[in-house]
Parts: structure tokens; C-alpha cells; sequence
């Protein structure tokens, strides 16, 4: 897959070197008279929801664990 894709860029830029490229008219920008007045934005009456934060103090159970240190390598030869 490399070797075919290596060939195909190798072919397609041999392709582009064997071309010559003269300009033969230059390039002009066209003029454009623009003129713009006022505007306006879109106005937005937004009611958004009342929003109340707080913090409250809860007690809360946590399991306890036993860890039971094991053989380090895994093996239980």
C-alpha cells in the first residue's frame, strides 16, 4: 500500500514539474462602493427562573472496610 501510494505521489509530481506556467494577464481586484447605515440588534425579555443556593449539614454512613495484606506477587503458591 505504501509502494503504490509513494508511485502515485511520485508520478503526480513529475506530472506537475513538467508543466510550465506563464502569466499572461495580471490580476485586478473590482471596485465595490459599499455604504451601510444603522442597524439594530434583536431585543430579548428573558424571565429566567429565581434560583436559591444553600448548604445544609447531613450525617452520612460509610461502610468500613478490612483490607487483609495478600502475597505481593498474586500467587498464592
Amino acid at each position: 500500500m505504501k509502494i503504490a501510494l509513494s508511485l502515485l505521489l511520485g508520478a503526480g509530481s513529475l506530472a506537475l514539474a513538467a508543466c510550465d506556467v506563464d502569466q499572461t494577464k495580471e490580476g485586478e481586484v473590482p471596485d465595490v462602493d459599499v455604504n451601510v447605515s444603522g442597524g439594530q440588534l434583536p431585543e430579548y425579555n428573558v424571565d429566567a427562573p429565581e434560583v436559591t443556593v444553600g448548604t445544609e449539614n447531613k450525617v452520612v454512613q460509610v461502610p468500613t472496610v478490612d483490607v487483609e495484606p495478600g502475597n505481593a506477587g498474586g500467587n498464592s503458591d
